[in-house]
This record gives structure tokens, C-alpha cells and sequence, in this order.
């Protein structure tokens, strides 16, 4: 077993979550500890001005120092890790054209840990054909078949919902062998989730976010709004698919004419939606949804999620699991599988033709 350090920055560009794990890359042996290193304001500003743009694009080098140092700073609280998975700062993604962008470099970041970074995870998915996202999917297998053992969840198929900016379902069956085999994990993006309420907050009401959901909870969702929202083609498209953080710029635009109420529940119910039409795809509608990720602490987004789903939603804390730090959890469950050369992706999360073990492996004197 190896603890390894698992690193994660997500598209709500809020700050960066750290969180030791344990494990071979197969299963999950313990959680350690963890932490959560906030963005300022300044810092957020650089990174939503390089937002959609790709390596050589004019402010992408200070995106990913910005990056580096920032995963450093934390990272150096957490002497006991023996590797680090680091995701870097998605700016862009388009998995069918030019590629996926994570800034940060690994390399640089192992040399001023001293210690072993597994980074870039997703390109070599998308360079065999796969859509390069969501990477979490096989470790959420992994927490069905620890939460399983630990007798908090059922012998049953399970969903696990991540809410950042982007929102990604796991239809998991933690009964099958592993999370490659056929049949174990079915995954996608269901659409935007917190990136376009963020959005709206700071550019009306100067805030990070809607703290709570309080906001959308004193509005009503425009369901015309709504409607037209669902014709988007992503929804039409066959499991899996991946998207982009602004692969819905009309969202946004929509809304503008609404109340700041209105328009943060318009926002709200339609990450909602998305998730239920991408349920109505699944081979089998699950009968639980495990919520992770920042969404789970807005109380109106899942009281819409509850409305809208024929399933019983609740945080993933019901099957012991902590959905702030799941997916720094997950990169460094996927760091050892890297070193140990087993799948990261596979047909069912990410289209690719076969399994795929993604990512690079940076030493500190670059052996």
C-alpha cells in the first residue's frame, strides 16, 4: 500500500483540495487527512482569465505557475505522502477537436516537492479516441465496494453525482470484479452545474457563490428557460460524453433579464434537469444518488435534484465517504493505478475503444 496525495482544483476555480489515501490502486485500504487551500480573489481572477484558452495562449503561463505554487504551498503540509496525483487547472476541453488543457506542470511541482507527481492525466484518453472526462468514475467504483465492505451501502448499482462546475454521474455496480470489467461503471457529464450560478454571483452580486442556495430558494425557475435549455444537442448524444466548462454560453444569457432570484433558481434547476435526462439514459435508474462536490451544500440544488429524480438523493457522507475531498481522493487513487500500470479510463466513462491508463510520471531529479 502507498499513501499517496491526491491534489484537485476543479472548474468552479474556488481553491484547491488535498487528501491523503491509502492504497495499492485496487482497493482502498484507509482516508487520511485532508485539507482546503482557497483561491483569493486576485488569484481566481488569473485563472478565469485563461479560462478557454490553450498552451501558448497569452496568460496560460501564469495560470499554471499560479497552478504550481499553489498545489506546492499545500502539498508541503503533507510530509507522510509517498507520491501526488495533480490534476493541474482545466482551461479548456474539446475532447473531438483540439484536445483537453490542464495547466501546471508536474514536473516542475515534483522538483520543488522532492517527491514523485503523477500529472496530466487525461490527454493520453483523448489522444486513443476517448473523451478525456470524468476521470473520477473507477475510483467511485472503488468507494461503492469499500462502503459495501464497511456495510453502508447495499450490494446494489449506486450513482454518484459530482457537483462542481461541471456536473459528472457514476452509474456504478460495485459487485463486479473491478472497475474496467464490462458492466461497472457507466459515466458522463450531465451538463453545467455550479459554473454558471457562480458566474452570475460574481458578476451581480460580487460573491463567490450562492451561499447555501439561499438565493435561488427565494426565486422561481424560469421553466422556458428550462425547456429550451434541454434541446442543447449534448443531450441527445449516447452515453458516455464529456463537456466544457462554457459549452453553455446561452445559459447565462437567458437569465439576464431575470431577477437575481430568478435567475440563480433558473440556473440552479436547470443543472437539475440536465441530471435527470442524463438518468433517463442509464441502463437502469438507480435507486440512490450519492451527491459529492460543492453542490451538496446548496440546500436549493438538492431540494431540485430531489423533485426532479425518481431516486432518493443524499450527500455522499451517508455511505461514509467525504464529498468535499472525493476527488482529491480520487487523483491520488489514480496516481498509484498510474504507477502500477492499470487502467484510469475505460469504454464505459469516456468512450475510449479500451481501457487506458492515463498520465505522466514526473521524479523530483527527473529519473
Amino acid at each position: 500500500m502507498l499513501r499517496a496525495l491526491g491534489m484537485m482544483s476543479g472548474t468552479s476555480l474556488d481553491g484547491v483540495d488535498a487528501a491523503i489515501i491509502e492504497t495499492d490502486g485496487a482497493r482502498i485500504a484507509a482516508f487520511g487527512r485532508s485539507a482546503y487551500r482557497a483561491y483569493s480573489d486576485n488569484e481566481t481572477a488569473v485563472l478565469h482569465a485563461a479560462l478557454g484558452q490553450w498552451p501558448g495562449g497569452p496568460v496560460v503561463p501564469d495560470a499554471a505557475n499560479l497552478s504550481v505554487a499553489a498545489h506546492a504551498a499545500l502539498a508541503e503540509d503533507f510530509p507522510e505522502a509517498e507520491l501526488v496525483g495533480y490534476h493541474g487547472q482545466t482551461l479548456a476541453h474539446d475532447p473531438g477537436g483540439r484536445g483537453t488543457h490542464q495547466a501546471g506542470d508536474g514536473a516542475a511541482l515534483a522538483r520543488r516537492l522532492g517527491r514523485p507527481v503523477v500529472w496530466d492525466f487525461r490527454s493520453e484518453d483523448v489522444r486513443r479516441g476517448g473523451e478525456g472526462a470524468p476521470l473520477a468514475p473507477f475510483f467511485h467504483w472503488a468507494c461503492a465496494e469499500w462502503a459495501m465492505g464497511q456495510g453502508l451501502l447495499p450490494c446494489a448499482p449506486v450513482a454518484f453525482l459530482n457537483l462542481g462546475g461541471v456536473g459528472n454521474l457514476t452509474w456504478v455496480d460495485p459487485a463486479a470484479p473491478a472497475p474496467e470489467s464490462p458492466g461497472a461503471c457507466i459515466a458522463f457529464d450531465t451538463g453545467p452545474a455550479n459554473a454558471p450560478l457562480n458566474d452570475l454571483m460574481r458578476a451581480r452580486r460580487q460573491a463567490a457563490r450562492d451561499e447555501g442556495g439561499r438565493l435561488a430558494a427565494a426565486g422561481q425557475p424560469d421553466e422556458g428557460i428550462i425547456a429550451r435549455f434541454l434541446e442543447h444537442p449534448h443531450f441527445a448524444r449516447s452515453l458516455p460524453k464529456s463537456l466544457d466548462r462554457d459549452a453553455f454560453p446561452g445559459l447565462g444569457h437567458d437569465v439576464r433579464d431575470l431577477s437575481d432570484a430568478d435567475a440563480a433558481a433558473t440556473l440552479t434547476h436547470a443543472a437539475a434537469a440536465a441530471v435527470a435526462a442524463g438518468v433517463a439514459l442509464l441502463p437502469r435508474p438507480p435507486e440512490l444518488v450519492l451527491v459529492c462536490g460543492g453542490g451538496r451544500h446548496n440546500a436549493a440544488m438538492m431540494a431540485a435534484l430531489a423533485g426532479r429524480l425518481d431516486a432518493r438523493v443524499a450527500p455522499v457522507e451517508e455511505a461514509g465517504l467525504d464529498g468535499d475531498m472525493l476527488e482529491a481522493q480520487a487523483f491520488g487513487w489514480l496516481a498509484v493505478r498510474v504507477l502500477r500500470g492499470l487502467p484510469t479510463s475505460g469504454p464505459g466513462t469516456t468512450a475510449a475503444p479500451g481501457p487506458v491508463c492515463g498520465g505522466r510520471i514526473s521524479h523530483p531529479r527527473g529519473c
